[in-house]
């Protein structure tokens, strides 16, 4: 199954503005609490700042991409509802994300692995721990919080570090 691995903030919740903590530093101008609406969003969930944002002091907004998982956790786990609608929402869809981009981290390595020459039984190990990343079944709170997230990660950690001979010539 392939996933969208690119953000489309017009399908989200404006997720990464609310339940992420921002820590004063040179990424971020102002400390904001996890879960708290950042005070740059205004009511449409869009950032007053948008334009400003380097200017400004939040460049970390700039880097930071949750490859796709915002309007998947907003679209397809909580079927378009929205912390906004129910405040209850906030953490819930928070720890959705935080798992969900996680796996979407992953699918991008092994995506970029993708490129270099792979022998058939490296390809098949790329496919079996793509299937596990992206089951091709709706993702749910449930089987985000059950996800076997850690395992899985160092199966593609594992599965990357075999592949050193094809970037360094050996």
């Amino acid at each position: 199954m392939s996933v969208d691995l690119c953000p489309d903030c017009s399908k989200c919740a404006s997720l990464c503005c609310v339940v992420f903590a921002f820590d004063k530093s040179e990424s971020f101008a102002i400390d904001k609490a996890a879960g708290e609406v950042c005070p740059n969003l205004d009511d449409c969930g869009a950032c007053r700042v948008f334009a400003d944002r380097d200017r400004l002091g939040f460049r970390g907004c700039i880097t930071y991409d949750c490859h796709g998982a915002g309007q998947v956790v907003t679209q397809e786990v909580f079927n378009g509802r929205s912390w906004r609608d129910d405040a209850a929402l906030t953490e819930r869809m928070g720890a959705a994300l935080s798992v969900l981009r996680q796996i979407h981290e992953q699918l991008l390595l092994l995506d970029a692995a993708g490129n270099l020459p792979l022998d058939d039984d490296e390809l098949r190990h790329a496919d079996r721990l793509k299937s596990i990343l992206a089951p091709g079944t709706q993702w749910t709170e449930q089987n985000l919080a059950t996800f076997p997230l850690a395992d899985t990660r160092r199966q593609v950690e594992a599965f990357l570090t075999g592949l050193r001979r094809h970037v360094s010539g050996g």
